[in-house]
């Protein structure tokens, strides 16, 4: 029965702080960040669904042309970026809260922080990419639209 016990989390940081007898001033400003990343998140969230799914036709207007018309304005441009940003950084700090809790060896803690900074830093850059170099009619080498594309005739 004591097998199934699962033991109490442990943060590398917690045994540090009590030598010092005060807390870190990162994981002051990273557990703040949570707060107020999430309220923000909340706000972007519901208005991002609110746009998508309840304005006009909802769900059933939503395919390639109206995400093109959407990130034809820069408003919508930022509001995603901003979802994406915060979203990345609000998930990888919760998450190398579980490592710092949950991985007993310092080398383990270390290789799967570097997985994880490394996999968000990619989700950041290619999401970025996608929103600002996103071209709805691409063009060939003479300046035609391609053909069979969704502006090419």
């Amino acid at each position: 029965m004591a097998s199934n016990v699962i033991a109490a989390p442990r943060s590398a940081s917690m045994k540090y702080n009590r030598n010092k007898g005060g807390g870190s001033k990162f994981e002051m400003f990273a557990w703040l960040f949570m707060r107020l990343s999430g309220v923000v998140l909340v706000v972007l969230i519901f208005g991002h669904l609110f746009v998508n799914l309840m304005v006009g036709q909802g769900v059933h207007a939503i395919d390639f042309g109206f995400v093109a018309g959407k990130w034809a304005s820069p408003f919508w441009q930022v509001w995603d970026l901003l979802m994406l940003w915060l979203a990345m950084l609000h998930g990888t700090n919760g998450v190398r809260t579980i490592i710092n809790d949950y991985a007993e060896k310092d080398g383990t803690r270390m290789v799967l922080k570097t997985v994880l900074y490394i996999a968000a830093l990619v989700i950041v850059v290619l999401g970025t990419l996608v929103i600002f170099t996103f071209n709805p009619c691409p063009l060939d080498a003479s300046g035609v639209p391609l053909p069979g594309g969704f502006c090419g005739k």
